[in-house]
Formats: C-alpha cells, structure tokens, sequence
C-alpha cells in the first residue's frame, strides 16, 4: 500500500471520539492503538481484539504516528 493509502485510513470526525483520529471512522482511536504497541502487545493480539481492524490500520497508525 502507498502512504496515502494507509493515512485515508485515519479519519477525523468532530461528533466522533471528541475529533481524535479514529480508524476508518469506527471508533477505534490511533492513540489506543499506539498505546498498546507501546506496552508490546503485537499486531496479532490487537488484531484478535479488535476484528474490523485490519493489519494495514495498524501500518497507518504508525505512519500516522511518525
């Protein structure tokens, strides 16, 4: 996928999660997925827990991120 490809996947909305970035308009904030990758919960896990989430979501919340 290109760069902007994965950052179409992080969406603002003022009516959702207070207008922080959430994935592809679920709410699903990045800064709950960046928490987690911080605290070495893997990509797996995360995807377990949460299964609209797809790999590449997590790709953008770290392109996001960086």
């Amino acid at each position: 996928m290109t760069t902007n490809s994965l950052l179409n996947r992080i969406t603002y909305n003022a009516k959702q999660c207070g207008g922080i970035p959430c994935i592809r308009g679920m709410r699903i904030r990045v800064s709950d997925i960046l928490d987690m990758l911080a605290k070495n919960v893997s990509s797996g896990e995360i995807l377990e827990d949460f299964p609209d989430m797809e790999a590449e979501d997590i790709q953008a919340c770290l392109l996001f991120a960086s």
